[in-house]
């Protein structure tokens, strides 16, 4: 996106192409950053040099522990290729979109979406769930014809027809495996960049791809990252043969875990039942205010009112209450024995209170003090027996610490454990009540992702979801369920427009509701969610979503086709002139709608997010400039065809930067003479881009 005139250096074709940055270049600019030693003095990198560094001794050894598949190279090459792909808004089948606040649907091959949305949202994303092919033959899409043939892609996918001819992976096919590792593989690598620091990845799985899935994973992310490989287990098959296969996998790995040890990184979540319990504690207390005796009588014939098999029957202990929520009394014992000894008062008698005989729970007097004053000890009546330790279910200030181990903790909370139950059966009639028929097969749980992101999300601050295989849109819905809670997330899906028929999606009503491709029912589904569903709907007025597409590049340039014969230098020539033939009317011919295309594939590219404002600037009279902000970044831009950037503009760019504001700048390389080029690339550096 940043090509230069030939008077300036040479320059190839791939620089005049509105791409996404080159991730090789990125790479190998970062390395030299690093360790400039490794380069040649022309700048290339030596690889005896960085030979030395990984092997210092020289031991060569023809046999190592290595993971190798078909394919494996290119597809490392593939994920780090850029794309002159574009993503275009389609406002008919967005849902309150001025309510969005980044919420997408993106409607299209995942790969080159990824790659497209990296560099606005590099290391922003929180959490990444995905459901991606199991690899069972039927079940994996391989876009092998994309791969071979974009402009193909191009054309069948813009068919609202016939949606995307798609290729299955038969295990008859020799690289039944290496497909599928080479399809996971590329779209792993460039996901992993868009993770934050404290990201994390949660990837489900069956059991015929589930070790090389930990292979591939261990490598992307590195071994030591995997925080734990979850057990879901959905029921038992009776009609099996030998053995009832009802599980499935969920393999958790950590950005960077060492960074989530080093700032205390804590997952838990309430044990069921415990929310309900402080709920209903919340009303009595606007029922009875302060009279907590009158709320310990209702909350106990709330408990005998709750059949056997309900959770908060567990939970039954915790019955006293106090302005902090409902508590039940704990030992004040050192655990194992062997505790501190010291004198603590009793408020009335004044007198040392009897030690427990295994001493005091805190270490030390000044701790004991501290959660007397918070309020989490009760004495007894006098000072002959020990006071007791107050445990609560759940607080308004769970997060305070004042205490020696994590025991003190709230009791309604815990820890995830690995294995979990969750029948198939809910989350099936669950999207079959939603849409009034069957539209799809093995629906993800949204009620296990809602479970799962706001525990691995819990204490963000509106974190944003990923999930690039999308299906029926289960992860935008866990997300909306969490809303509903008083968690706010932001979230993006991305899903291919995969062809309904009868083979890919057996028993389904999808067709005769209109919905032909699996991204239509992602887009209806989480309508529906908005808009309200059931006997008892409930919308959601407040939250939205914006629908985008995939498709080839609004520039004309990129249907350039060079001259193989031709030399670099002849065809960057021949580009130019195609360039000035073929855009001028383009951009002549633009309505509103083409407009807004082209802002959104210019400023996607330059690492703007696409819930960007745009607002025209006052104090440019001679050039139509907008300002253009998102939540991380500004820039000015000016995208007029027929405009010549004046230098009345140079002028108030150069006072802007000279005030310390230096405003990134992005312009039409043809409303640019060699000169203003050169200055404004003299004095806003690499805040300039013109293409």
């Amino acid at each position: 996106m940043s090509p230069q005139n030939p008077e300036d250096e040479a320059v190839t074709l791939n620089d005049i192409l509105p791409t996404t940055p080159d991730l090789r270049a990125e790479r190998l600019a970062e390395l030299k950053r690093l360790f400039p030693d490794l380069f040649t003095n022309e700048g290339r990198l030596n690889p005896d040099e960085l030979k030395q560094l990984v092997e210092p001794n020289e031991v060569h050894e023809s046999e190592r522990y290595e993971f190798k598949w078909y394919g494996k190279a290119a597809s490392k090459r593939e994920a780090f290729t850029p794309t002159t792909a574009a993503l275009v808004y389609d406002q008919s089948r967005s849902v309150n979109p001025d309510q969005a606040d980044g919420n997408m649907i993106i409607e299209g091959e995942n790969l080159e979406t990824l790659k497209l949305l990296l560099n606005a949202y590099r290391e922003q994303v929180k959490c990444i769930y995905i459901d991606p092919p199991y690899n069972t033959g039927n079940d994996f899409i391989y876009r092998d014809n994309y791969r071979k043939d974009k402009a193909q892609y191009w054309e069948e996918t813009g068919s609202a027809e016939n949606g995307i001819q798609l290729d299955s992976n038969p295990e008859t096919s020799g690289r039944y495996h290496s497909d599928w590792l080479c399809f996971i593989h590329e779209r792993l690598l460039v996901a992993r960049q868009m993770l934050c620091s404290e990201g994390i990845v949660l990837i489900s799985i069956d059991d015929h791809e589930m070790v090389n899935l930990r292979r591939v994973a261990d490598e992307v992310f590195g071994e030591e990252n995997h925080v734990a490989t979850l057990l879901w287990e959905k029921g038992r098959k009776n009609d099996s043969k030998l053995v009832s296969i009802g599980h499935e996998y969920i393999i958790c790995y950590a950005k960077d875990k060492l960074r989530l040890n080093e700032i205390g990184t804590k997952w838990r979540e309430a044990k069921p039942g415990a929310s309900g319990i402080h709920e209903v504690y919340l009303r009595l207390r606007e029922k009875h205010g302060d009279d907590y005796r009158a709320i310990e009588d209702d909350l106990r014939l709330f408990y005998e009112s709750l059949p056997n098999d309900h959770p908060s029957r567990r939970l039954t202990r915790y019955k006293r209450v106090d302005s902090q929520g409902v508590w039940r009394d704990d030992n004040m014992s050192w655990p194992g024995g062997n505790g501190p000894s010291y004198d603590v008062l009793h408020p009335v008698t004044g007198k040392p209170c009897a030690v427990p005989p295994g001493g005091w729970r805190y270490s030390t007097l000044e701790k004991m003090n501290a959660a007397i004053a918070a309020g989490r000890v009760e004495f007894r009546q006098d000072h002959t027996e020990p006071p007791i330790r107050k445990t609560y279910l759940l607080r308004d200030d769970s997060n305070e610490n004042d205490t020696d181990d994590d025991s003190e903790s709230d009791a309604g909370i815990q820890v995830a454990g690995t294995y979990f139950y969750r029948s198939a059966l809910p989350a099936s009639r669950e999207l079959e009540s939603l849409f009034g028929a069957k539209v799809f097969n093995n629906p993800k749980d949204h009620e296990v992702l809602s479970r799962w992101i706001g525990y691995v999300s819990a204490g963000d601050t509106t974190p944003l979801i990923l999930d690039f295989f999308a299906g029926s849109g289960s992860t935008a819905h866990a997300c909306l369920d969490l809303l509903c809670s008083g968690f706010a997330t932001r979230w993006i899906l991305v899903q291919i427009p995969e062809v309904v028929d009868a083979a890919t999606a057996p028993g389904s009503n999808a067709l005769e509701m209109d919905l032909k491709t699996v991204s239509d029912i992602t887009i209806e589904r989480v309508k529906r969610v908005i808009q309200g569903y059931g006997d008892n709907p409930q919308p959601m007025p407040e939250t939205g979503f914006k629908v985008y597409r995939l498709q080839k590049s609004n520039f004309p340039r990129c249907a350039f086709k060079p001259d193989p014969s031709a030399s670099e230098a002849d065809n960057v020539a021949a580009l130019r002139r195609y360039i000035d033939e073929k855009e001028g009317a383009f951009f002549l011919s633009l309505d509103e709608r083409g407009e807004r295309a082209v802002f959104d594939e210019v400023l996607l590219k330059n690492g703007f997010q696409l819930h960007y404002t745009r607002e025209r600037r006052e104090d440019f009279a001679d050039n139509t400039v907008f300002e253009i902000r998102d939540p991380r970044r500004r820039a000015l831009v000016c995208l007029a065809w027929n405009e010549n950037i004046a230098d009345a503009t140079i002028k108030r760019l150069r006072e802007l930067s000279d005030t310390g504001e230096r405003p990134f700048f992005i312009c039409l390389e043809r409303s640019l003479s060699t000169t203003s080029k050169w200055n404004l690339k003299h004095f806003l550096g690499d805040h300039f881009n013109a293409f």
